[in-house]
């Protein structure tokens, strides 16, 4: 059976994708898309189905972007090989390591952030909040605690940008490169400190697994390359939420009083966004 060919307008769909994958749903969700040299599966249940599919669907994809980028990291294993790796890093992001190791490193480090905040007449809740919040507590996560917050945040999107280069923009390839070795010369720099590291960072959890440098660096460009803008736009999203939350008795939010939406701020917003209540 021939893949169904489906033209797309490359500046309409990197500006808002989203009408795009609407008619790839309805009228080819399955299809060949010539501006981006791939095909596309639009609809959710297809891709849960076939994503399962190693024998097809492999996730050790050598010719990717990802592992063309970054190395070849778990995602991107299938099978045993995929599990080893994911077994040893398992202490580093257990709930039990966030709750008694991390989540006390992540409010010392948000009180600091909210001193040096104080005294401010407006802020950037982005940019002057947000984004050292997420960058320092993946610097600890990760190990690369010589890494300053914004470069964590700069080699993150740059890794974003490049695994979504399928124009083949070799402007944003460089760019992309120039940030995997920027994570490179951090790795290195720490790589005679780890065994003297006092927490199971991904840094040290990986060396004292036996993992290649070549192994330890894709796993943890892997975590900085969505492990930065997710949380970060999630603490901008729930703050920028709750400031123009309605009242609660309006939205059916009884469960919440007004008074409890700072120590509840995520399930709140949770519970409003899924309501389908605007703000």
């Amino acid at each position: 059976m021939k893949t169904v060919q489906h033209n797309i307008d490359l500046t309409s769909f990197i500006k808002d994708p989203y009408p795009t994958l609407a008619a790839l749903r309805r009228d080819a969700p399955i299809a060949y898309v010539p501006e981006l040299n791939a095909i596309l599966m639009s609809k959710r249940n297809d891709i849960f189905i076939c994503e399962k599919n190693i024998s097809v669907f492999s996730s050790d994809q050598p010719d990717g972007l990802m592992t063309q980028l970054m190395g070849q990291n778990m995602m991107r294993k299938d099978g045993a090989d995929h599990q080893r790796e994911r077994h040893a890093i398992f202490p580093t992001v257990s709930p039990k390591t966030v709750a008694n190791v991390w989540k006390a490193e992540f409010i010392r480090q948000t009180q600091d952030i909210l001193d040096r905040l104080v005294g401010q007449s407006e802020i950037d809740v982005v940019n002057d909040f947000a984004m050292p919040v997420s960058a320092k507590a993946l610097k600890s996560v990760t190990g690369l605690t010589n890494m300053g917050w914004r470069e964590m945040d700069r080699v993150s999107q740059g890794m974003i940008d490049g695994c979504a280069n399928y124009t083949g923009n070799k402007t944003v390839e460089a760019h992309c490169h120039d940030c995997t070795a920027s994570i490179d010369r951090h790795i290195s720099e720490r790589m005679g400190q780890v065994d003297r590291d006092d927490f199971s960072s991904l840094l040290s959890i990986q060396h004292k697994a036996g993992f290649d440098l070549a192994t330890i660096s894709a796993n943890i460009k892997l975590a900085i390359s969505g492990g930065q803008n997710e949380p970060r736009d999630a603490i901008a999203g729930v703050i920028g939420t709750l400031l123009v939350l309605p009242d609660p008795q309006s939205t059916g939010l009884r469960g919440y009083p007004a008074s409890s939406y700072a120590s509840n701020g995520v399930d709140v917003v949770v519970q409003f966004l899924a309501s389908g209540f605007q703000a």
